[in-house]
């Protein structure tokens, strides 16, 4: 075995990941290395020793889990998808959040800067990355959302970002769903809320790219948020209009991604409306009923560690 070839992926993300293991049991069969670590299990499982100076600016040192250890210098690609974060709970509240600060610039520190290393998707490049294209407020203001809502009705709320909310130990999806200017009360100012004009559709569209591949499907389920229930869905794989794929490869350079989970909306005229770019999203649960090759086109990009486009 060559260098190259023993040089692991490291893939981050948090225990449950299904994705995550579709990738990773691909990456297995062809015999590529894997070192699975969440920053979550810092500092109880995973550790740390990175060395830099002394004549070189490369980080030299290793990341360690119970069962793995990954070389700073010899990890080929890290694989980037939806890491708890840390926790202290033995520390009182301050204590907590110094070591958390500490953990998150030095561990995470660290892990954006490795040597050599395909990143899919960097995890500042991710911070950066999302815009939406309809009509869009994002609020804590009660009577700036109502005026929205009166000016661009019907509107729906979503949630900005989407952490893990557990109710009686199982996983919730926090809906999107229309909301009315009446239904808008002071509790808005509690947090930053994102209200949208709702578009009009037929259908929606994920498109999934992976490094240089596309891959669209259409969803058809007749609900608003169709992540609500699954089992409405049918799905047609679908050719991306040559302006929608020239659009979204200059999106993902602009922010130096090699992975987008692109969500549309389809109108009845064939207008495909931008809704969001999720460079974490998840796609493998499309991949059995439309025999899409995304698995295999994710473990390619991973194990070549590098991006071909320029």
């Amino acid at each position: 075995m060559t260098r190259d070839d023993a040089r692991p992926v490291a893939v981050v993300t948090n225990d449950d990941d299904p994705t995550a293991d579709f990738v990773i049991a691909e990456l297995h069969g062809r015999g590529v290395p894997v070192v699975r670590l969440d920053s979550g299990h810092f500092p109880a499982t995973l550790s740390c020793s990175a060395h830099i100076g002394g004549g070189t600016a490369r980080w030299r040192g290793s990341l360690a889990t119970p069962t793995r250890v990954a070389e700073l210098d010899g990890v080929r690609a890290l694989y980037y998808r939806r890491p708890s974060g840390f926790a202290f709970p033995h520390l009182d509240d301050q204590d907590a959040r110094f070591a958390a600060a500490q953990a998150r610039y030095g561990l995470g520190g660290v892990l954006v800067s490795l040597p050599d290393c395909l990143y899919v998707n960097h995890p500042h490049r991710i911070g950066d990355a999302g815009f939406v294209l309809p009509p869009t407020l994002i609020t804590n203001r009660p009577d700036d959302a109502r005026a929205f809502v009166k000016e661009h009705g019907p509107v729906i709320y979503k949630p900005l970002a989407t952490p893990l909310y557990l109710v009686d130990g199982q996983a919730q999806t926090v809906r999107v769903d229309e909301v009315a200017e009446d239904e808008i009360d002071d509790g808005i100012a509690g947090t930053m809320h994102l209200l949208q004009a709702r578009v009009d559709k037929v259908a929606d569209v994920r498109v999934t790219v992976i490094g240089e591949h596309v891959f669209a499907v259409r969803i058809d389920s007749g609900l608003l948020d169709w992540r609500t229930d699954y089992t409405t869905h049918t799905y047609t794989p679908v050719d991306v209009p040559p302006a929608v794929e020239r659009a979204m490869f200059a999106y993902l350079r602009h922010f130096g991604l090699v992975f987008g989970a692109f969500d549309f909306t389809l109108s009845a005229d064939g207008t495909w409306t931008f809704i969001e770019c999720n460079p974490s999203g998840q796609w493998a649960w499309m991949e059995p009923p439309t025999g899409l090759p995304m698995t295999a086109a994710l473990a390619d990009l991973l194990e070549r560690g590098t991006h071909d486009r320029n």
